[in-house]
C-alpha cells in the first residue's frame, strides 16, 4: 500500500491547477507588499540598508554585502517589479527566478531582521520557481497556448501543503513548555495591548492569556488535522481566520497571517477557485478534461521525489535540532531559528562591551547604540552569535586603528519577565572566541529556573 511505486504515482497524479494559480497570485501580491514595507519602513525611514553602517551577516555568508546607492534602490525595484510579474503570471519562470534569488540575498543581508515569515518566503520562493504555477489564471497561459492546461502533479500542491503544515505543527510542539503552559509570556505582552480599539478590554481581562495560551497551542497542534479531514475542513479554515485575524489585530506580525491563510487554503480541494466561481457566476461546473498533459518521464519522478524527501528530511530536523545542545533554547537560542519558535518568549537585554588593549591595558566602555541601530541593538543583546560578531567587529576597527584588543562583553537578559540576570561570562575574552554550529557556546551562563 505504501510502495515507492505506489507513493510517486499518487505525487504525480494529475489534479485541477487551480489552486495553485491563485497561490500564486497571492504569493505576489504578498510579496510585493512585503517588499514595499521593506523599502519605505528599513530602506528609507531608518536607513538600515547604508553600506557605511554595520550589518550582522549570518554566519557563512559574510560575502553577503548590502549595494551602495543607487543600486540598493534598484535591486528593491527590481524585486517589486518581480513580484507584480508572478501575481500576473508574466514571464513567470524569469520572474520567480529574479524574485527567489533577491529576496534571498535581501534575507541574508541583516539577521537582526530575521522573521518567520521572511524564512518561509525564502523556501516559498524558490519552490515557486519549479512549480506550474502559471498555467492558469496567467497573462503566460493568455499569449502562449501551449503552455495553458488545467492540471498539473499534486506534488506541486503537496509540497504547499506540507510547508504550513510543518509551520502549524512544530509552532504546537515550541508552545509545549512550562512557560507557555502557564501563559508567560502573554501575561506581559497583553498588559500593553489595552488600547487597541474594540478588544482592548478584552486582552486586558485577566483570563484572556490563558486562552490565547492553550487556544494557540491546541490550535497549532490540531489545525492540520481539521483541515486533512473533510468533514471538519470548513471548521477548521474558520479556525484559521479567526486565529490569524486576531493575530493580525494584536501582534505586529507583518504578512504572515495572510501568507498562513492563503496556504491554509490550499488543503480545500484544489479546484476551490473554479467551484467557487461557478457557484457565484451560477454557471455549470467547467470539466476537468485536459489530454496535453502527460505522464512525467521516470528521471523525472525520480528527481522530483528525491528533492521532495530531503525537503521532508530537513524540514522534520530543524524544529528539532535544538535537543542536540546543552541549555534552554529560548535561554542560549541555539536552534532556535529555522524552528518555527514564534512568539513563545520576551527577551530584554541590557549592559555594554568593554575593549582592553593587550599591550597597554587601556581599556574602553562601548556603548552599543553609537555602533547599531535600536533594532539591531535589542536583537544583539539576547543573541549568542550576534553578540560574537559585534564583539569580532569591535577587534578589527580596533586592528584597523593598529591596537590589538580584547573584548568582553558585561551583558544582562530578563526572560518573561523575570529579573535580568548575567548572560555572558564576563572574564570571556570574545575576540578569540569561534563560533560553532555544532555546541552551545560555553561563554553563555546557563540560566536557573
Amino acid at each position: 500500500m505504501f510502495s515507492r511505486r505506489a507513493i510517486t504515482n499518487y505525487l504525480f497524479k494529475p489534479i485541477d491547477a487551480a489552486s495553485v494559480g491563485v497561490f500564486r497570485i497571492a504569493f505576489g501580491l504578498l510579496g510585493f507588499l512585503d517588499i514595499l514595507n521593506t523599502y519605505i519602513y528599513y530602506h528609507l525611514r531608518i536607513d538600515a540598508y547604508n553600506p557605511q553602517k554595520f550589518q550582522f551577516p549570518y554566519i557563512g555568508f559574510e560575502w553577503v554585502r548590502v549595494f551602495p546607492e543607487p543600486f540598493m534602490t534598484t535591486f528593491l525595484v527590481i524585486m517589486m517589479t518581480a513580484a507584480i510579474c508572478i501575481m500576473l503570471g508574466l514571464r513567470y519562470r524569469i520572474a520567480a527566478t529574479i524574485f527567489a534569488s533577491c529576496f534571498t540575498y535581501l534575507f541574508l543581508i541583516e539577521k537582526a531582521h530575521y522573521l518567520n515569515h521572511g524564512y518561509l518566503f525564502c523556501w516559498l520562493s524558490w519552490i515557486m520557481v519549479l512549480l506550474p504555477a502559471n498555467v492558469i489564471y496567467s497573462i503566460d497561459a493568455l499569449r502562449n497556448p501551449a503552455i495553458r492546461h488545467n492540471r498539473i502533479p499534486y506534488y506541486s500542491l503537496f509540497v504547499l501543503q506540507f510547508l504550513m503544515a510543518v509551520v502549524y505543527f512544530f509552532g504546537g510542539v515550541a508552545k509545549l513548555n512550562t512557560d507557555w503552559l502557564q501563559a508567560i509570556p502573554l501575561v506581559y505582552w497583553l498588559d500593553n495591548k489595552a488600547d487597541i480599539p474594540l478588544v482592548g478590554s478584552l486582552l486586558a481581562h485577566e483570563m484572556t492569556p490563558w486562552l490565547m495560551s492553550y487556544g494557540g497551542l491546541f490550535f497549532d497542534l490540531g489545525i492540520v488535522f481539521l483541515l486533512l479531514n473533510r468533514k471538519t475542513r470548513t471548521f477548521g479554515f474558520s479556525l484559521a481566520i479567526f486565529f490569524h485575524t486576531l493575530n493580525a489585530i494584536v501582534f505586529n506580525i507583518g504578512i504572515f497571517p495572510y501568507l498562513s491563510l492563503a496556504l491554509t487554503a490550499l488543503f480545500f480541494p484544489p479546484d476551490y477557485p473554479r467551484s467557487l466561481l461557478n457557484r457565484w457566476s451560477r454557471e455549470t461546473k467547467t470539466p476537468n478534461t485536459d489530454r496535453r498533459f502527460y505522464p512525467p518521464s521516470a528521471a523525472r519522478r525520480l528527481t522530483v521525489s528525491s528533492l521532495l524527501l530531503a525537503l521532508i528530511a530537513v524540514h522534520l530536523f530543524l524544529p528539532l535540532r535544538h535537543h542536540l545542545f546543552k541549555g534552554d533554547v529560548a535561554w542560549n537560542e541555539h536552534g532556535h531559528r529555522y524552528a518555527w519558535r514564534m512568539m513563545l518568549r520576551s527577551k530584554q537585554g541590557q549592559g555594554l562591551f568593554i575593549t582592553e588593549d593587550r599591550q597597554t591595558g587601556e581599556k574602553n566602555r562601548i556603548r552599543t547604540m553609537d555602533y547599531l541601530t535600536a533594532k539591531q541593538t535589542q536583537k544583539m543583546m539576547t543573541h549568542p552569535d550576534m553578540i560574537l560578531q559585534f564583539a569580532h567587529y569591535l577587534r578589527e576597527r580596533a586592528a584597523a586603528e593598529g591596537r590589538d584588543v580584547a573584548v568582553y562583553a558585561d551583558l544582562k537578559v530578563s526572560l518573561n519577565g523575570r529579573k535580568a540576570i548575567r548572560f555572558v561570562d564576563p572574564a570571556a575574552n570574545l575576540a578569540d572566541m569561534k563560533w560553532n554550529f555544532f555546541k552551545t557556546p560555553d561563554w553563555i551562563v546557563p540560566i536557573g529556573r
